[in-house]
């Protein structure tokens, strides 16, 4: 028998959403119609989010011409939104015990061939000094689901990562990547100052859900997850992350999954997610892997447009899962935010060269460069990398963010506060080369903004990092 939590448990919006969205129906019945489609188009372009059957109209319009408008039209919007920021962050894996059996995870309980380890407070102080030498500013910390990383547990490393300082550096955002909690759980670890808490379905197609996470593990309760994000926003955390992973059953079918989810959140909380993420199934040590469905790169890069049209306020999460190529190319129509010079071992930062430890780690990464060579590449294609956490620390999250948003917001706030994160980059931890090219990104940004007293503070603010040890100046 499947493993069931106390289902009194749920949200008081708990519900199926992915049954009453009657997915199958939408992608059997759905056929393209050149006038809906072009009416789906305006209502993306007008910052609208899509409903899960105007979604459904976007991945029926498979003509080239059709594929390449909706290409055309992602990245219009990208822009109009977001601008040319790439927020950077680094994951942090804490633990890699887990109760569950996932078919796809290295870390699944019955891999033999998987290091189990929890780093040790001396060890999270020694991973987080290695990445704030390297630049970092922005961390997800991942762990497996088991008693050992309890709601008291993650908070008390999290408060730990914030405590750690190293030269001028420090992390100023911690997210989550973490099972399911109740909402006293999601409570406990909120009020420890995390920025969004991450929680994957993995897939929304039931039958295949049941055969990924055998009965008799947590994970095997669909609904429990499904909801899992609904009593976070329940207990305060009001910055969350959704995502499916790719490969486990139709790629279609989990598009419209995930609009599902970010429509019901939108719905029952006024507030949709802050982040999709739609990683692949990649290699993992102890893994067969022979029974995925296969998920092409134009297959994932259409999928990217779509949803950035589909869901327009929200952040599109790109990692290092994928190859440099791949991560490039969705960059510029949906993707608005990627990890760079990342190690997924437990130690990897500090601990070990450069070279991946398959038994240490969760999957292989497809893009292994350093964080200084990634960003070098986004200044060279016209990005702005950013390391801003001002939202958060200013309250602008949840429904607030979604108000700020929708009028433009981002490009006011958004875009100085990238620049001057870019700015302490460059100033502290930067090649040479890299250092050039993006003083000259700064200079030609800065062009663009129109004059005025944020714009004579931003200058101000800019030229102090350069010369003095202030940090942290944003708007």
């Amino acid at each position: 028998m499947p493993y069931l939590f106390d289902h009194t448990l749920l949200s008081r919006s708990a519900t199926d959403f992915v049954e009453a969205a009657n997915i199958d129906d939408l992608l059997r019945d759905t056929k393209h119609d050149e006038t809906r489609f072009q009416e789906v188009l305006a209502k993306s372009l007008n910052k609208e989010p899509l409903t899960v059957a105007e979604t459904a109209v976007l991945l029926a319009a498979d003509a080239p011409e059709s594929v390449a408008q909706i290409f055309e039209t992602a990245h219009r919007l990208k822009q109009d939104v977001y601008g040319n920021r790439i927020v950077i962050f680094a994951p942090l894996y804490v633990g890699s015990y887990c109760v569950n059996d996932c078919l796809y995870c290295a870390f699944r309980r019955s891999n033999k061939e998987c290091d189990r380890t929890t780093l040790t407070d001396v060890q999270i102080d020694s991973e987080i000094r290695e990445m704030l030498r390297r630049g970092h500013k922005r961390t997800i910390a991942v762990f497996g689901e088991h008693p050992k990383y309890s709601p008291g547990f993650i908070a008390d490393c999290v408060r730990k990562i914030y405590d750690i300082r190293e030269g001028k550096g420090n992390i100023r955002r911690v997210n989550i990547n973490a099972a399911p909690m109740d909402v006293a759980g999601f409570k406990e670890v909120h009020d420890a100052g995390i920025g969004t808490y991450q929680i994957f379905q993995e897939t929304y197609h039931k039958p295949t859900y049941a055969k990924m996470h055998p009965a008799g593990t947590e994970k095997s309760d669909f609904m429990w997850r499904l909801d899992s994000l609904s009593r976070a926003y329940e207990a305060g955390a009001d910055d969350v992350g959704i995502g499916a992973l790719f490969g486990l059953y139709d790629w279609r079918y989990e598009v419209l999954g995930l609009v599902a989810h970010s429509r019901h959140l939108m719905d029952a909380y006024g507030c949709g997610p802050h982040t999709i993420s739609f990683p692949r199934i990649r290699p993992a040590s102890g893994v067969d892997l022979s029974w995925k469905y296969d998920v092409s790169d134009e297959d994932l890069k259409r999928l990217v447009a779509i949803l950035r049209l589909s869901v327009p306020y929200t952040g599109l999460i790109c990692t290092a899962r994928e190859t440099s190529e791949v991560r490039r190319a969705v960059m510029n129509f949906g993707v608005s935010q990627i990890d760079a010079g990342s190690r997924i071992e437990l130690g990897g930062y500090s601990e070990l060269g450069t070279e991946q430890i398959s038994r240490k780690e969760q999957f292989e990464l497809g893009d292994l460069r350093s964080l200084d060579e990634i960003i070098r590449e986004l200044l060279d294609d016209d990005f702005i990398p950013s390391f801003c956490t001002a939202c958060y620390r200013k309250g602008r999250t949840g429904q607030q963010f979604m108000e700020f948003a929708i009028p433009g917001f981002i490009q006011r706030l958004c875009t100085p506060n990238a620049l001057t994160t870019l700015q302490e980059y460059l100033t502290d931890y930067a090649s040479p080369e890299t250092r050039a090219a993006g003083e000259v990104a700064i200079r030609r940004q800065l062009e663009k903004i129109a004059e005025g007293e944020r714009k004579t503070e931003l200058i101000s603010r800019i030229g102090r990092i350069k010369s003095t040890d202030e940090r942290d100046l944003y708007f």
